[in-house]
C-alpha cells in the first residue's frame, strides 16, 4: 500500500482497494469533475466553482472532526467518502447523537464505462467504507442522512443493512437518517 494509504484490502474477482486521505490541491480537478455532474445532484456541489470546491475540501482539512477520504480501485479514483462525528455537524442538532455515532457521506465517481454498470462495483466500494468506519473499536454506530429524494442511496445503504430513522430539516436539504448499527453488520 502507497504511504497515504489508510486502509484497504484485496476483494477476489474485483481488485484491490484502498482508502487515502484526499488531498485539496492535488485532487481538486478529479474531484470538481465529479462534484458538478448532474449524477452528483445530491452531493450538493453541482455548481460549485473549482475554488469554491477547493475551499471546501481544505476547510475539511482543517477539521479534527470532518475528514474526506479518497477511495482507490487497483490505484484509480473511484469513490469520495466523508467520514465525521455528528455532535459537530448540523446533522447532531437534529438527532439524539449516542457515543459511538459516526457520520459517513458517499459519492461514488464514474463509472469507467458510463454504459456497462458493473454489478457489484458500489457495493464492494461502500464495503470498504463500513470496514474502514468499523476498524475503530471505539465506533458502534454509523449514521447517514442521504437527501431525502435520492432513493438509490437509501435503497444501497438498506442493501448494507442500515435502517431507516426519521426524516429531517438539515440546513441545505430535508434528509432521510439511516443507521448501521455494529453488531447488527456483523462486527464485534
Amino acid at each position: 500500500m502507497g504511504d497515504r494509504v489508510v486502509f484497504g484490502r484485496v476483494v477476489a474477482g474485483f481488485g484491490e482497494v484502498q482508502l487515502r486521505p484526499v488531498d485539496p490541491e492535488g485532487d481538486l480537478d478529479l474531484i470538481h469533475g465529479w462534484v458538478s455532474q448532474e449524477r452528483a445532484r445530491f452531493w450538493g456541489m453541482r455548481d460549485a466553482g473549482r475554488e469554491r470546491v477547493a475551499e471546501i475540501y481544505h476547510y475539511l482539512d482543517s477539521l479534527p472532526t470532518h475528514h474526506a477520504w479518497l477511495a482507490l480501485r487497483d490505484g484509480a479514483p473511484a469513490a469520495l467518502f466523508q467520514t465525521y462525528q455528528p455532535d459537530a455537524d448540523p446533522v447532531g442538532e437534529v438527532y439524539r447523537v449516542q457515543p459511538g455515532d459516526h457520520g459517513v457521506h458517499f459519492l461514488i465517481g464514474p463509472p469507467a464505462l458510463p454504459t456497462r454498470p458493473e454489478p457489484g462495483f458500489t457495493g464492494h466500494l461502500f464495503g470498504l467504507l463500513v470496514d474502514f468506519v468499523f476498524a475503530d473499536p471505539t465506533h458502534q454506530r454509523i449514521v447517514a442522512e442521504p437527501d431525502a429524494r435520492n432513493e438509490r442511496a437509501q435503497a444501497r445503504l438498506r442493501r448494507t443493512g442500515f435502517v431507516d430513522g426519521p426524516l429531517v430539516d438539515l440546513p441545505d436539504k430535508q434528509a432521510r437518517l439511516m443507521f448501521l448499527d455494529r453488531t447488527a453488520a456483523g462486527r464485534r
